[in-house]
């Protein structure tokens, strides 16, 4: 096995694919032929050190809205992206074909290049929409749009539960997502997201305040309620609530380790009605080794990773949550930061991760 066809979504913001990356990455390193398919999203600077081939899909507003819809009743985004690719790679020898994905695309020209070429196919399903109450990942969100959403929502489903039956292998980033594919592809396997070792790492970094820092979007289902009730009733002058969101406060991919190592306490918004959600940025303040407070609890498989880590808190208690932050207070006040002595987390390292993958890549290619 040596020449791997790679097919993603697109490749954009906020950090580009960083599983995606770490794989193909490891995989060139060891010798063998890596290739990138997708469609064109917006231009990125990543470093890589194999072909990425970007087709063009949409041109402009009213291009995009008519193929969507016509997408929606006929699939026809992946058919045509299945089509093209097909006729570019018609000659071309590959050893299996690697899908990985947030949702449905592109994994019909995943399994029809596979099936054309006799070839196995192994998907890395990201998220599944079962794993959020509604149809709330999809970013359009005036209340016309609901009846759309969901039945994009169905549709999507049904979609995408047609091409993982027929993959030879398939992997995903919690054990709820592990036991849902399960029944009906019963070749899966589990492979957190995982945390960059070079660019997370523990070091003691002093900072002025007491910062509880949340990065990344904040959805529906997730609530501040509980933490900014906290810290009000706290009063507490040092102890500032640190936002980094997509519209307030961002910041580059490339500086969201020095954010978490200058912090006090990372914040994991969550929520009970949600299955097997397990942020990058929990596995990224894993490895910077600081206290991780999330809440509520969602009573499922973040919180059993927080426990068996060692992370921090998962908790709907207000009293509980308090005496968490004033004890990682206590900590900053007389060393100037936070340590959170966590354990177990080799297996999210992405070094190893990518291990983990030429592992399942060579098995499904002796099948």
């Amino acid at each position: 096995m040596k020449n791997i066809l790679v097919l993603t979504d697109p490749i954009g913001k906020p950090s580009f694919a960083p599983r995606l990356r770490f794989v193909c990455n490891y995989l060139t390193q060891q010798g063998y032929h890596v290739e990138v398919w997708t469609e064109e999203l917006e231009s990125y600077t990543i470093a890589h050190n194999y072909p990425i081939y970007e087709l063009p899909a949409y041109r402009g507003t009213l291009d995009w809205i008519i193929k969507s819809f016509w997408s929606l009743l006929t699939d026809w985004r992946n058919r045509h992206f299945s089509t093209i690719l097909q006729r570019k790679l018609l000659d071309r020898p590959f050893d299996i074909v690697w899908c990985t994905t947030f949702s449905t695309f592109p994994l019909r020209a995943a399994l029809d290049v596979a099936r054309n070429k006799h070839i196995p196919l192994l998907v890395d399903i990201r998220d599944l929409d079962e794993q959020v109450p509604g149809a709330q990942y999809q970013s359009h969100r005036g209340w016309w749009t609901l009846p759309f959403r969901m039945w994009y929502k169905k549709v999507n489903i049904h979609r995408r539960n047609r091409i993982l039956r027929q993959a030879d292998c398939v992997t995903t980033v919690s054990p709820w997502h592990v036991d849902f594919i399960r029944s009906f592809n019963p070749n899966v396997h589990l492979i957190y997201n995982g945390f960059d070792p070079k660019q997370f790492y523990f070091q003691g970094v002093t900072s002025s305040q007491f910062l509880i820092s949340y990065i990344g979007r904040i959805y529906e289902f997730q609530h501040t309620d509980l933490i900014e009730q906290a810290v009000q009733e706290l009063n507490i002058p040092d102890i500032v609530l640190n936002w980094h969101t997509p519209d307030y406060q961002p910041i580059p991919t490339t500086e969201v380790g020095d954010e978490i190592r200058r912090s006090s306490i990372m914040l994991v918004l969550t929520s009970t009605e949600t299955h097997g959600m397990m942020t990058t940025k929990f596995f990224e303040a894993l490895g910077c080794e600081k206290p991780i407070l999330c809440i509520p609890s969602d009573r499922g498989c973040l919180a059993q990773a927080m426990a068996e880590t060692n992370a921090g808190l998962a908790s709907e208690n207000i009293d509980e949550i308090k005496q968490f932050i004033l004890d990682k207070y206590n900590e900053w006040k007389q060393n100037g930061f936070t340590h959170q002595p966590v354990r177990n987390i080799e297996q999210f390292n992405r070094e190893n991760q990518a291990k983990q993958f030429e592992d399942l890549f060579r098995s499904c290619t002796r099948l």
